[in-house]
């Protein structure tokens, strides 16, 4: 199961889409029309600003995961929040011998359930000001709302903003972001 899971993620990470912070009705991503009723990978493939993501999706095994029933909830990044890591980083995690890696910082960007903003906001609420959501790789992922952007802020302390939220699919829903969250 974890490793449909882990599938799963890929694939919502490669429909990663890129609306803006409220809902819309079949929302473009990078110029790319998005369709609710299709699933996060038949989305992603199509993404211009996710074929990094799609890219380590495939090289981590996970897109027959992201076909899946789900639901999930994924925090996709774009190209751009790749560039920012370190020069080489993503060349040498979508090398073979490094999968497991991969597969790990990918499945820290997916919860189980379908979660759109209007709830996480509901959620860091009720948490007086934050909620603490566990991944599907086990990690935990802190989640805080300045009232027009929710912030998202990783093990290690770095941090990642949702730019454009609510991307639903089949399958569950996709929250673009900013940067690259990392599991400890």
């Amino acid at each position: 199961m974890k490793k449909t899971l882990v599938t799963l993620f890929a694939a919502a990470a490669i429909a990663l889409t890129s609306m803006s912070a409220s809902a819309q009705k079949d929302p473009d991503v990078g110029g790319a029309p998005m369709f609710p009723n299709k699933t996060i990978v038949q989305n992603a493939v199509n993404s211009p600003i996710h074929k990094t993501l799609v890219a380590a999706v495939k090289a981590a095994g996970l897109v027959d995961t992201l076909n899946s029933k789900g639901p999930f909830t994924v925090f996709a990044p774009t190209n751009d929040a790749f560039a920012k890591l370190p020069a080489g980083t993503v060349d040498t995690l979508v090398k073979p011998e490094n999968k497991a890696t991969l597969t790990k910082i990918l499945t820290y960007h997916v919860i189980s359930g379908k979660i759109d903003a209007k709830e996480l906001r509901k959620m860091i609420k009720k948490g007086g000001g934050s909620y603490v959501a566990t991944t599907l790789e086990g990690g935990k992922l802190t989640f805080t709302d300045d009232g027009k952007i929710i912030k998202i802020t990783d093990e290690k302390g770095g941090t990642a903003m949702i730019t454009t939220a609510d991307v639903f699919q089949s399958n569950g829903v996709i929250h673009v972001i900013d940067s690259v969250l990392m599991p400890s």
